[in-house]
């Protein structure tokens, strides 16, 4: 490992990031590096924006990917090289609001009935019940369960938090005979190995089969469940901070994008269409006479 990349890994690490964002910055720092065949401490603003343009016009990347570069060099010109003078030259692309996809409630037990196993059926059910990520849930220990209480006590999560989440009876019950038949050691859900929990690249793939399966004709994976889970919650009246806390969100607004697909509102919103033609003047002409346009003797 060369000394720029040391200073990197060592800069992000007093700073408590996470093993999978380190790693994802240096690859973004050495791919920089790459495209112009030289150190990245040799390089300045306009080999960034370059650089963005080359991400955008030839490689094609999303606006997530790109932001991720953007991330990575701001943190290594305005953190381990100490030049500011760059990291404000460096933009963040507008990612285009998009809403999640979410799943029916009778979908949902579509979905369910794909996984007749355990333990990927209780890995599914578990991830719509609390709402989790996949890497939360994978990582989940048996000392996570608090049977007493009835919580799931979810550790570091996304932004190195724990969070409590409830267990409802029917959960509970359903935990307590997976662990009686399967007897898990350490991890929830052990992986093949000795040691290891199951592995998140191996419950995206048997997700995708699942969802081939079902011949579905949207996008579906095990995180359209924690989708699901929160716009859920608010059609039957949870407020959006209790869901904010039970996703483990930092920010409100990350939250308040489910209530844009939260259809208890909207489906009780009235329709213009609806008012105009239930108007006594609009019943008694007809609905011809009501849509016909105004004659020349009408108009002023």
């Amino acid at each position: 490992m060369t000394p720029l990349r040391q200073r990197l890994v060592e800069d992000l690490q007093v700073r408590n990031y996470s093993p999978k964002t380190i790693a994802c910055y240096v690859l973004h720092v050495a791919h920089f590096a790459r495209h112009f065949g030289r150190r990245p401490d040799l390089l300045g603003p306009e080999d960034v924006r370059t650089y963005q343009l080359h991400l955008l016009q030839v490689r094609h990347v999303s606006w997530s990917a790109f932001n991720q570069a953007v991330c990575a060099l701001r943190f290594f010109y305005g953190v381990c090289l100490q030049r500011p003078d760059v990291v404000q030259a460096i933009p963040f692309g507008k990612r285009p609001k998009t809403l999640p996809a979410v799943l029916s409630r009778a979908e949902v037990l579509e979905f369910f009935a794909a996984f007749p196993h355990d333990p990927d059926r209780m890995m599914v059910r578990l991830t719509y019940a609390c709402g989790l990520r996949i890497s939360e849930l994978v990582r989940l220990r048996v000392t996570d369960l608090d049977g007493r209480r009835r919580v799931l006590v979810v550790r570091q999560g996304k932004g190195h938090k724990d969070r409590l989440v409830p267990l409802s009876a029917q959960l509970l019950q359903e935990l307590r005979a997976y662990w009686r038949r399967y007897r898990p050691g350490d991890w929830l859900f052990p992986g093949p190995g000795p040691r290891g929990h199951r592995s998140i690249t191996a419950l995206q793939r048997r997700v995708q089969r699942a969802v081939r399966a079902l011949g579905w004709g949207k996008r579906v994976s095990l995180h359209t469940l924690r989708h699901s889970y929160a716009t859920h919650l608010l059609e039957a009246g949870v407020d959006v901070v209790s869901v904010q806390q039970l996703l483990g969100h930092r920010d409100l607004q990350t939250t308040a994008r489910y209530l844009h697909v939260s259809l208890r509102h909207l489906q009780h919103l009235p329709s213009p269409l609806d008012t105009l033609v239930a108007t006594p003047a609009a019943a008694a002409l007809g609905p011809t006479a009501a849509a016909a346009p105004p004659s020349a003797e009408d108009q002023p």
